[in-house]
């Protein structure tokens, strides 16, 4: 861990914090909710081993990379334009892009929007979705799992930090954390809120309270607001990607998935990955991966074969 670099790069208007190891073609890696740059770090390490140039990046919002304060300002395009701007600031012509969940999300907008950047794509955990024109993201989520679904109940502007700051960041974290260890789409009702989300009797074994103090205290510095923006724009992204209908993913895809991830338990998820509509809409996808017995943090849980699984592909390239 002390031989990864640590910088800022000035990028689309944002300082960016920046974690890097390695020479050699670029990975880059793009962390979720409520993770950071860290996240990646065991990745980062086997593949900087292995001849690559590992980057990642905290996404606008998170622990030293600035946040901007109005929820308007973290769609999609503002967060591609943000990494695009990084590796035009590094020299770097094409990345193998790696993401997980909001990361994932990231990439297939990466994807969409600048295929020239991207040599292949290695997606965890969100299976890429094509815009539906009829329903708004977030009034689908409600229409599956109704008021209390986690990604409804983080959109109202300072509610949700408001529930949070009532419990200790740490704490907090723990809770975050194991909450989305499960298939089950978490739901929480107003009238208990976050502070009524169990308190896990012990980590799981990917998890130490070592990484628990490292994402409490850079929370604390920064605060939860930057990272709940990103489903607060979920709708506005839609709105400005009225132009792109039908637009497929035309890069090299692999997708892993754990099979206790609850993305991968949404209605209409597995059918979409497994019988064809995934293939129709990114043609050059290659390969899934479907982990047993893992859930949805699958880079941390299982980091050295994710991080096999990433090599694998990416070195055909």
């Amino acid at each position: 861990m002390e031989k990864i670099e640590h910088t800022t790069v000035h990028t689309n208007g944002i300082n960016m914090y920046v974690a890097s190891i390695g020479t050699g073609p670029v990975v880059l890696f793009l962390h979720c909710f409520p993770e950071l740059w860290y996240s990646w770090r065991n990745q980062l390490l086997y593949l900087s081993s292995r001849g690559y140039r590992a980057i990642a990046p905290d996404l606008r919002g998170y622990d030293d990379t600035d946040a901007p304060p109005s929820v308007t300002s973290y769609t999609m395009f503002h967060i591609v334009g943000d990494l695009v701007g990084l590796v035009d600031k590094l020299g770097i012509e094409q990345v193998f892009l790696v993401g997980h969940d909001w990361g994932a999300m990231v990439a297939w907008y990466f994807c969409m929007l600048r295929p020239d950047r991207v040599k292949a794509l290695v997606n965890t955990s969100v299976a890429f979705h094509p815009r539906n024109p009829a329903t708004k993201p977030v009034d689908g989520f409600r229409a599956l799992f109704g008021d209390d679904h986690y990604i409804c109940r983080f959109q109202e502007p300072g509610e949700v930090e408001e529930e949070f700051a009532q419990i200790e960041t740490a704490k907090l974290m723990k809770k975050l954390l194991t909450m989305f260890n499960t298939p089950k789409a978490p739901c929480i009702p107003k009238n208990t809120g976050f502070k009524g989300i169990p308190d896990p009797l012990a980590l799981p074994s990917w998890l130490s309270e070592e990484d628990i103090k490292y994402y409490a205290t850079k929370f604390n510095q920064k605060g939860f607001t930057g990272g709940l923006n990103y489903y607060r724009s979920l709708d506005l992204t839609w709105e400005l990607t009225a132009a792109w209908p039908g637009v497929p993913i035309k890069v090299p895809v692999k997708f892993i998935v754990g099979d206790l991830d609850l993305t991968y338990h949404i209605p209409g998820v597995k059918e979409y990955i497994h019988n064809g509509g995934f293939k129709r809409d990114v043609p050059f996808f290659q390969e899934v991966v479907v982990m047993k017995g893992v859930a949805h943090f699958l880079n941390q849980e299982k980091p050295e074969e994710v991080g096999e699984h990433i090599y694998e592909f990416i070195k055909k390239f």
